[in-house]
């Protein structure tokens, strides 16, 4: 879990699939059991986090969004 955040609703996962856009990507992360969650971020964040298929990540829930963090 990233060191501080506000978010309490996070879920473990792997990264399963990127797909990338000009302004947007889309990271498709499977969690534990046969779910899977899915986050349009932007493409300077999927840079910045230097996210790659296979990658451990958390999906951090908020009432109006899904983001994604990378330790």
């Amino acid at each position: 879990m990233p060191s501080k955040i506000s978010a309490r609703n996070q879920l473990k996962g792997k990264v399963t699939r990127i797909t990338k856009g000009d302004v947007l990507t889309s990271v498709e992360v499977e969690i534990s059991g046969p779910a899977k969650v899915f986050s349009v971020i932007t493409s300077n964040s999927a840079s910045d986090l230097n996210l790659k298929v296979g990658d451990n990540v958390e999906a951090v829930v908020k009432s109006t969004e899904v983001m994604i963090a990378k330790d």
